[in-house]
């Protein structure tokens, strides 16, 4: 089991790279294991090695020498693999110190846990050898990548498919029904809300709740145990670790990369007084961010915010992303309020932090995905377009003005007869939002999304106005308020088929925007065929049929689900609506997509339309700039108001026919591709969308 060794040779001179921070946790040789736990005001250190059947009975205790650096070691021929271990760490009782040399804590380096009683754990010596059979990384460019969000349990847990006893498991992502959906789908890289080891805090069990998402960690190193079979769970971590290793291997077969939501801003252990069970005990005031006094500066609103500013708090977060992408071959991350992790000793967000420029820099991590939730609830925490180069970002002005468009503004439009906005604002988004991201960064700096795990559904979107979420025990007040969502005429269920007709356009509307946009396209995981959590906008706590994907759909599901293939089909084949950098005018920009604007009457879009709210209709034609595929050129249609119109089609330079590709107007995607001649008109239904390739 190797260690990370220093970059320094490679890499900036960054604290973080310190060699005196290198192999941190435990390190097998042939005859001994040498454990090495970084605590820099710890008085002593110590390994607690225990019973391999009672996790209660202590076998032997050996102290760690204080090598220098705050680094404690000890070389020893007790821990082994499969070893139960935990460290006692003893220390000066002072503000922002809580050491307890009676507290068994989780070793931040171990590679395997099992639980001892409710709240107590162990550390579990791992080996960690496993054959790849050669399978290696996809290596999906990051234009022709579509990721698809979901949970590791949900999204096998009720496939009828799968076996039984894979169902909600590692084995059972991996299963062929699983990797048939993803293929048959289109979409490339699968991103899996968190699998670190975490853990459901006390305030939920008393409710009966579960803390299912997983953003609680207890562990960086170490998958859920939960998640692996229960073969796999009666063998022990390394087993769990060899399932958790067999699903990456054989979703890379099929061509799959898997991206883990990681959660490095936070831990388990929550605000002082919550559980002790691993950082707080080794060194509190060095891992977590706090005052003078030692009350937690909380920038995550999850009780505690990890201290990025110390290096060993940093090297931890950069030696974890080096295992998972190392020797797990895991293909990306995104990073959970990662805003928090480029935060400087003063709190303050600066986009050349030293971790950050870790994480773009590292060799280790050459060309992984880093996909940054650009926020935190701190000062200063909304970050959208501010990452450096090298970082993805999750682009919520995005998901606003796409919610805006269809939805708000129509419910708008219908109480008002006029809509508040023009269509100027929705045509960047759609265009790569050049006002968030600069030139150098091009399209691709951003994360396209109109729901995510945390909110309403898609088909929620459509057909609820406010959140319901009492079942979460908190009285509805969880949750966001401003969902920028439109019910269209009743909220929840409905027989009305006037109603259900609509929402099923909005969808397809909002389906048709994220996958025909510039930029990097994230689909949540069973909006593909219109999901529901009935309502709940924060069905975290949920561990249930509420929140796991049923396979069981009606024909218009289907139809849905034949709608989103269709369009992740026309976007591998266009390469016009893919742009990897933005067009500079009067330059000639390899890899991007020259862009013109029409009107409804085919004439180029005058200032006054782009903001005139009584006109929202546009065209949008996207050329190619051929670097690595061949010339391309479509045409899309958008009109965002609920009255008819007619469309005429532009004359365009060397455009002697539009051929019809998709629409948002048929329940059904068409099977033929008509084709018109610039000049022709064609009627759009209100709310409405119309592909064409350009010809």
């Amino acid at each position: 089991m190797s260690r990370p060794e220093s970059a320094t040779a490679t890499l900036p001179d960054l604290g973080l790279l310190t060699p005196e921070l290198d192999r941190l946790g435990v390190t097998l040789g042939p005859h001994s294991a040498t454990l090495r736990v970084w605590s820099s005001a710890a008085d002593s250190v110590e390994l607690v090695v225990f019973d391999d059947t009672d996790l209660d009975w202590i076998t032997d205790t050996v102290p760690l020498s204080d090598v220098g650096g705050g680094v404690w070691e000890v070389e020893t021929s007790l821990l082994r693999a499969g070893t139960r271990y935990a460290v006692r760490v003893d220390g000066p009782q002072s503000p922002g110190n809580t050491f307890n040399r009676g507290t068994l804590l989780v070793e931040p380096y171990t590679r395997g846990l099992v639980r001892s009683g409710y709240d107590g754990w162990r550390s579990v010596v791992v080996d960690g050898s496993f054959d790849w059979g050669g399978v290696t990384k996809p290596a999906v460019p990051l234009d022709r990548t579509v990721l698809y969000e979901g949970h590791l349990k949900g999204l096998s847990k009720r496939h009828p498919d799968v076996p039984g006893a894979l169902r909600g498991t590692y084995a059972g992502l991996a299963h062929p029904a699983m990797v048939q959906h993803f293929l048959d789908l289109g979409v490339t890289s699968v991103e899996l809300l968190p699998i670190h080891a975490f853990t459901t805090e006390p305030r939920l069990l008393q409710h009966g709740l579960a803390n299912y998402w997983g953003y609680n960690s207890v562990s960086f190193f170490t998958p859920h145990a939960a998640y692996a079979t229960e073969e796999a769970q009666r063998q022990g971590p390394e087993a769990v670790l060899r399932e958790f290793k067999g699903m990456v291997r054989l979703l890379h077969e099929a061509g799959l990369e898997v991206i883990l939501d990681v959660v490095y801003n936070h831990t388990s252990e929550e605000g002082i007084g919550g559980p002790r069970s691993s950082l707080r005990g080794i060194d509190n005031r060095a891992y977590y961010r706090q005052d003078d006094d030692g009350a937690y500066i909380d920038v995550t609103g999850c009780g505690n915010s990890v201290n990025t500013s110390t290096d060993a708090a940093s090297r931890l977060v950069l030696d974890s992303l080096r295992y998972w992408a190392e020797e797990v071959q895991i293909d990306g991350f995104r990073f959970d309020l990662a805003a928090t992790l480029g935060r400087d000793a003063h709190d303050t967000f600066t986009p050349d932090h030293p971790l950050l420029r870790a994480i773009v820099e590292d060799p280790v991590l050459a060309g992984v995905k880093r996909i940054a939730e650009p926020w935190d609830v701190g000062m200063g925490g909304w970050q959208t377009g501010n990452f450096g180069d090298g970082w993805t970002e999750w682009n919520d002005r995005y998901r606003d003005r796409v919610r805006n468009f269809w939805l708000s503004d129509v419910d708008y439009a219908r109480r008002a007869s006029t809509s508040p906005v023009g269509i100027g604002g929705f045509a960047t988004r759609l265009a790569g939002s050049a006002n968030t991201f600069s030139a150098e960064r091009g399209p691709l700096a951003g994360v396209n999304f109109v729901t995510a795990h945390d909110g309403f559904t898609l088909r929620d979107l459509v057909s609820y106005d406010v959140k319901h979420n009492l079942g979460n025990g908190e009285q509805n007040r969880d949750g966001a308020d401003t969902n920028r969502s439109f019910n269209h005429g009743a909220e929840g269920p409905t027989d009305d088929e006037g109603i259900l007709a609509t929402r099923r356009k909005a969808m397809r509307n909002l389906l048709g925007t994220l996958l025909l946009s510039a930029g990097v396209p994230m689909l949540a995981a069973g909006d593909e065929f219109a999901r529901s959590q009935r309502g709940n906008n924060n069905a975290y706590c949920h561990d249930s049929p509420l929140t796991w994907l049923s396979w069981e759909h009606a024909p218009w599901q289907c139809d849905l689900y034949a709608h989103v293939r269709e369009l992740l089909r026309l976007r591998r084949e266009n390469p016009a609506l893919r742009p990897i950098r933005f067009a500079r005018l009067g330059e000639h920009t390899p890899s991007a997509s020259v862009m013109e604007w029409y009107d409804e009457n085919g004439e180029t879009m005058s200032i006054e339309r782009w903001t005139d709210p009584a006109h929202r209709t546009l065209q949008y034609a996207a050329a190619s700039t051929p670097e690595f595929e061949a010339f391309n050129r479509i045409l899309l249609m958008v009109h965002g108001t609920e009255r008819p119109t007619e469309v005429t089609l532009p004359e365009i330079d060397d455009v002697t026919r539009f051929v019809s590709l998709w629409s948002s107007e048929d329940e059904t995607p068409r099977t033929d591709t008509p084709s018109f001649r610039p000049g022709d008109i064609v009627p759009l239904s209100g709310t409405s969308m119309h592909l064409f390739r350009a010809e």
